[in-house]
């Protein structure tokens, strides 16, 4: 992959979320399902835990009481703002936040027990390549878990690609189950699980916290609109009470990271 790529989408996504920073923390989806993610990862009082892409802190700030220590880090300092401003809001004393890219990460090996991502791959140009550094940071026998939107097939996963990038132009691609499956094998992540939930959007309540670019809002309303009865998206659309309603598919894969850590 070149500089300019890697630098072309950093810059997007440092954009987009500088721009989302409050509205996607304040969002009441992203704070749902923490119980099917805490029951995958087993969160222990011991854990060194480390969150990547950690947004706004919201997966942070809730592992949190239930871990010795928590680091977040995010590329965009609009989002460690409001983790931190979350920390305060909690009176959370045993955790940190950092700006800082996920590949590579700015740690030593086996550094952290438990090492987490939540609603970031499909920002990721090689998320394989984070995946790995996500493993050479944990400790052996120590848990590695991804939580994403995931897709199940080639034709579904170029429809909902389309979409996403006109709501959101730092997406990259939302990758099927065998695809995030197979770089769990090739890093060497056993004892793989798989749990799933579902989140609920209304339409126009993601719209208006998206920064598209001009005109591409009322080009995703209308794909939204036009996929009712057919779900070529599979987000399942649908209108109740008057509102166009979806679900994204979620995916939490949790694995122990290889005696080797994946280290290179």
């Amino acid at each position: 992959m070149s500089e300019d790529a890697s630098a072309r989408q950093q810059r997007l996504v440092v954009e987009q979320f500088t721009r989302q920073a409050v509205p996607f923390s304040r969002m009441p989806g992203h704070s749902a399902a923490f119980d099917v993610i805490w029951k995958a990862i087993e969160p222990r009082e011991d854990d060194l835990a480390l969150d990547v892409a950690c947004g706004p802190g919201l997966v942070a700030c809730a592992l949190a009481p239930k871990v010795r220590f928590v680091t977040g880090i995010d590329l965009t300092p609009a989002m460690i703002e409001q983790a931190r401003k979350l920390q305060a809001e909690k009176d959370l004393a045993n955790l940190t936040f950092q700006v800082g890219d996920a590949a590579p990460l700015p740690f030593e090996d086996a550094s952290f027990s438990l090492v987490v991502t939540r609603y970031s791959f499909h920002h990721f140009l090689e998320p394989a390549a984070v995946l790995a550094e996500m493993c050479r940071v944990c400790r052996p026998q120590g848990r590695v878990a991804v939580i994403d939107v995931f897709t199940s097939s080639p034709a579904q996963a170029a429809c909902y690609d389309r979409l996403e990038r006109l709501r959101d132009p730092s997406h990259t691609h939302a990758l099927q189950l065998s695809e995030l499956l197979g770089m769990a094998t090739a890093v060497n992540l056993a004892g793989v699980t798989t749990d799933f939930y579902r989140l609920d959007m209304e339409v126009e309540a993601l719209l208006a916290a998206s920064c598209p670019d001009p005109g591409d809002k009322d080009k995703a309303r209308r794909i939204y609109e036009q996929d009712l009865g057919r779900d070529e998206l599979g987000l399942g659309v649908r209108r109740e009470g008057g509102l166009l309603l979806f679900s994204f598919p979620i995916v939490v894969m949790a694995g122990s990271a290889a005696p080797t850590g994946g280290r290179r």
